[in-house]
This record gives structure tokens, C-alpha cells and sequence, in this order.
């Protein structure tokens, strides 16, 4: 029996093969790249498609490829930033019944996918699904396992700078995947409307996971589906546009999701945490760029709260059950992953 007849059995138990497009959205990350779309091709459970949208990038990380790798390079006319890149590739994929999120600094474990899609197949309930994430400088550290939300509205990677060996083994509910490499069902995306394209970067697969929930679908975390990740390989973890966009969406996401009596009950802990970040970033001398971040959430919320509406129309779950997979106490966790 042939690798692929193995690995179509073992997901599907003898019936039809899932199909699936990665996407992959690039800015400047020629240096990623190329071991990115490697580690692709040696899946032991193809793609149907890999879709590479490039955000008009400047470093030619296209032009040594296009030839080298199966898949669709589309070059975008402008930076439409990672949420509408990879909306812009959902609709291109009409064929497929999931989509794999990629980053291009994530080099895949060769089991990676058929992991994730033997675990779809136990749990159908789960819509939007993720793997372990290793440091890629540092293998014995983890990147995440998981996204973790919490009542005050922060969110961070479960895990993260934690060892590797022996930690976070079993397959669980978590709030949320990160997109640098996960799966989600492409007709769930579709009906969520997929990322929020006024994200542009950070917050956006957060975002997701939540509308998902409130939905009711679920979030699992798979973790025999490794990746390795460079994290923030292209932007930079500490630099300006990281901090500006992850510190904006973090309030947009808690003001479009938030339910109701939730949002008021815990509003004086979000408060608390946007005022913590400025004296934070203030203090690490970056009190031009925290201050624009929150400036311009703010000047975002009349659009947010417009949204909300409809989100929260839309729910089917209660705010207490909800409340129960976010984490609640200490922010340390959140704060450790400033350092």
C-alpha cells in the first residue's frame, strides 16, 4: 500500500480525501520562504493547492521559486496586510473543503497536516485547529501551544518559552489556534466572513477563534502536528509595526466580542491593561508608537461597536460557558511575553 493509500485510510477511514489549499502569505520573507514551501512538499498528506499571495514585496522572495515549487504565486499590486491576503486566497479556493494558514517563516513536520486532519475527523465539532509550535533558534523551547484569551481582553501563546520535552502532549480544546500554522474548515471561514481585513496583521486568528465560539464551534489543539516557527520572522517581535497592530486589534477584539454581562463585568480589567501597556511601553522608551496604537483603537470603536451588532446577533452561546475557556487571574503569562 502506497504512503497516500496509507494516509487516506487513516484520516478518513476508506472514504473520500479531504481537500485542502495552504496559504501562504508573503511579505519580504525570501530568507522563510523557501524552507516554508520544502517542507510542503514532502507532506505525507498533499495539499490540493498552495496558494502564495505576495503582499508586493521588495526582497524578490518570489522570483528564485515560482519555478522550483508546485503552486499559485500571485502578486498582489500593494500590501493588503495577512487578514485580507489570506481572504483574498479563501476565495480562490472553491474547491477545497479546508484551508491550511502558513507562515512563511514555519518550516512543517512532514506529518504535519494529515495530523491535523486525522484529528478533524474525530472531532467534527472542531472547526479551526492547531498544532505545537517550536522556537525555530531554539527547538527545545516551544512557541505555543495554543492561544489563550483572557477575560481582561489580553491573549498570548499557551506555553510559550516553556520546554518542549514532555510538556502539553494531549490533544484539548484551546481558545483559539495560531494562524502561523493551522487549519480551518473553508465553508466556516466563508460564513464568519473570514479574518477582519481592518486588522491588516496581529489579532486577526484571536479574532476568528472568538467569533467562532460565539457561534458555537470549537478549537482544538493537536499536539503530534509540529511546526517551527521564527515568530514574528519578518516584522520583528518587539518592533514598531508589531506593537502598533497587535495593541490596537487587542482592543477591537474585545469590543467586538465581548458578550453581554462580560463586557461590562470585566471592561475596568481591559482598561487596566491598555493603561499597563503605555506605562509599559513608555518606560521601554516606545511611548510614540503604544500611544498611536491606542489613539487609533480608539478612534476605530464607532466601526467596532457597528460590528458587534451583528456578531452578537448571531450568538448561540452563553456568555457564562464562554467564560469558562477564557483564563482568568494572573496576567504573568502576558507579561513575561514582553521580555
Amino acid at each position: 500500500m502506497s504512503a497516500r493509500s496509507r494516509n487516506e485510510r487513516s484520516v478518513h477511514g476508506g472514504g473520500s480525501r479531504d481537500t485542502v489549499a495552504v496559504v501562504i502569505v508573503n511579505f519580504n520573507s525570501g530568507q522563510y520562504l523557501q524552507a516554508c514551501l520544502h517542507s510542503l512538499s514532502k507532506q505525507s498528506y498533499s495539499p490540493t493547492k498552495i496558494l502564495v499571495i505576495d503582499n508586493c514585496s521588495t526582497d524578490n522572495s518570489l522570483d528564485s521559486l515560482e519555478n522550483g515549487f508546485d503552486g499559485e504565486f500571485i502578486r498582489l499590486g500593494q500590501n493588503v496586510g495577512f487578514a485580507k491576503g489570506n481572504n483574498f486566497a479563501a476565495a480562490r479556493a472553491q474547491e477545497c473543503d479546508w484551508l491550511a494558514f502558513v507562515n512563511p517563516d514555519a518550516v512543517l513536520e512532514p506529518r504535519w497536516l494529515e495530523k491535523l486532519l486525522e484529528a478533524a475527523a474525530t472531532r467534527p465539532d472542531c472547526v479551526f485547529i492547531g498544532g505545537v509550535l517550536i522556537q525555530a533558534d531554539n527547538t527545545k523551547l516551544l512557541d505555543g501551544a495554543g492561544d489563550v484569551y483572557h477575560v481582561s481582553g489580553a491573549h498570548w501563546r499557551r506555553a510559550r518559552g516553556q520546554l518542549s520535552a514532555g510538556r502539553y502532549t494531549s490533544m484539548e480544546e484551546v481558545f483559539s489556534p495560531c494562524a502561523a500554522a493551522a487549519i480551518c474548515r473553508r465553508d466556516v471561514f466563508l460564513k464568519v466572513c473570514g479574518f477582519d481585513e481592518s486588522f491588516f496583521c496581529y489579532g486577526e486568528d484571536i479574532d476568528l477563534g472568538f467569533r467562532l465560539r460565539l457561534l458555537g464551534y470549537r478549537c482544538l489543539y493537536v499536539p503530534d502536528a509540529i511546526a517551527y516557527h521564527a515568530g514574528s520572522g519578518t516584522t520583528g517581535r518587539h518592533s514598531a509595526f508589531t506593537i502598533y497592530h497587535g495593541h490596537r486589534n487587542l482592543v477591537w477584539v474585545y469590543f467586538r466580542n465581548m458578550p453581554w454581562p462580560l463586557f461590562w463585568l470585566y471592561l475596568p480589567q481591559h482598561i487596566l491593561l491598555n493603561l499597563i501597556s503605555l506605562v509599559w511601553f513608555v518606560l521601554r522608551g516606545q511611548a510614540r508608537i503604544i500611544f498611536k496604537a491606542k489613539w487609533d483603537a480608539i478612534r476605530g470603536l464607532p466601526r467596532a461597536l457597528r460590528e458587534r451588532k451583528g456578531i452578537q446577533a448571531a450568538r448561540v452561546v452563553g456568555a457564562w460557558e464562554l467564560r469558562r475557556v477564557m483564563a482568568k487571574g494572573t496576567l504573568t503569562p502576558y507579561l513575561r511575553r514582553k521580555d
